[in-house]
């Protein structure tokens, strides 16, 4: 049992609340993507039946697999014609943006659930397994929610924070970042693999979302 859990960025017993978590973030980014771009005027995510909040539609085997070991990941990308948009750079950024954006409003939800589970004394009575299994699945809820929230908007590609700076960037540039494109996914690997430039990049990052969550949380606390 050792074993595995050392290949495994989440404790053994909370893999279940762990998938339950991704299948919902995942499936709930995708169609974020899917359903903007459709109301925008393009047809092909729903043509290919990404439209939908079916998890099968989106979910990524490799991807899902390292949010355990590596605890970040990725869904299938959802297919976006920008040419079909009335304004393709405007649109653009909104559909990029969307996806993200999504995880931020889960992940909001799961600080407002868990201010009503444990701040209001709804669940008094409850058995010590029950309210056990809340709090894991609250927590999960929330940061990786928020994980996937920072991780979307590094800009690189393919994730959407590139896309985003991509419809920003004036022609000329766009056409020299296409250029470079192919290899974003391997700078993108050296720093999350390469432990020295980790600390200096995706950390930060990451630390930044501990922040948004206490910032989330005194926000809720106002209100409950």
């Amino acid at each position: 049992m050792d074993g595995i859990n050392s290949f495994l960025r989440y404790p053994l017993e909370e893999l279940p609340f762990i998938f339950i978590v991704l299948v919902l973030a995942f499936t709930v980014h995708e169609f974020a993507h899917a359903y903007t771009a459709y109301k925008f005027g393009d047809p092909t995510a729903k043509r290919m039946g990404r439209v939908t909040l079916d998890p099968r539609k989106h979910l990524d085997v490799l991807g899902t697999i390292l949010i355990f070991i590596a605890g970040f990941g990725w869904a299938k990308p959802v297919p976006v014609n920008r040419s079909h948009f009335r304004n393709p750079r405007l649109m653009g950024i909104i559909v990029s943006a969307a996806g993200p954006l999504s995880n931020f409003v889960l992940a909001f939800v799961g600080v407002v659930l868990y201010h009503v589970c444990f701040g209001t004394g709804v669940l008094d009575g409850a058995s010590t397994g029950v309210i056990e299994a809340i709090n894991v699945f609250l927590l999960r809820l929330i940061e990786l929610n928020v994980v996937l929230f920072i991780f979307n908007l590094i800009p690189l590609p393919p994730l959407d924070g590139y896309r985003i700076i991509e419809d920003l960037a004036p022609t000329s540039v766009r056409i020299k970042m296409s250029q470079y494109e192919q290899w974003g996914i391997f700078v993108f690997l050296l720093l999350i693999f390469i432990t020295p430039l980790n600390r200096v990049t995706i950390q930060p990052l990451f630390a930044w979302g501990g922040d948004i969550v206490t910032r989330m949380s005194k926000f809720v606390s106002i209100f409950l």
